[in-house]
């Protein structure tokens, strides 16, 4: 004989719908979105919240919700999500709640920036304040839309991307 599901004899039918409500629940998180809140990320014009959301968008299913400093980065599972996230330091934003590479402590007399978003007068405002607030920085050559520019003095490359992501920005120092 074939026991089928249907069968009243094969489910006591009072349980039914406390198999139903574990299946659903089961379901509902498996597929659960996973979110990354970053506070502080320099966002001062629409360019770069259209930054920030192209970024994240790189990520099949994965979202940016923006607030002013603040971006929740939403994807389909925490891989999805920090992948996003790993998507905006690329992009040259930073923020708290994300983890920046670790980047190598060397006291320099120049060091090449490359990656930061810059893409307005008040970009590179952010970036200068960061920067020129580094101990040992003489100067640098940042403008706006600059893909790689140098940084000048006696200082500390860990020092440098630190103020940059303290800014809200993320760069490749070297």
């Amino acid at each position: 004989m074939i026991n089928r599901l249907d069968d009243p004899k094969l489910i006591d039918m009072k349980l039914l719908p406390s198999f139903l409500s574990i299946a659903l629940l089961l379901t509902a998180a498996a597929q659960a979105d996973s979110t990354i809140k970053l506070s502080g990320v320099h966002n001062c014009c629409k360019s770069c919240a259209n930054g920030i959301s192209a970024a994240v968008a790189k990520v099949a299913g994965a979202e940016a919700k923006i607030d002013k400093r603040t971006v929740e980065v939403t994807a389909k599972d925490e891989a999805s999500a920090k992948q996003a996230v790993a998507s905006l330091l690329s992009a040259g934003y930073f923020g708290e709640g994300a983890t920046a590479p670790e980047v190598t402590d060397a006291k320099v007399k120049t060091a090449d920036v490359s990656g930061l978003h810059l893409c307005c007068g008040k970009c590179v405002t952010a970036a200068e304040d960061a920067i020129m607030g580094v101990a040992g920085v003489t100067k640098h050559n940042a403008t706006k839309g600059a893909k790689t520019f140098q940084v000048e003095g006696d200082f500390s490359t860990k020092q440098l991307a630190a103020a940059l992501n303290k800014a809200g920005l993320h760069a490749s120092v070297k």
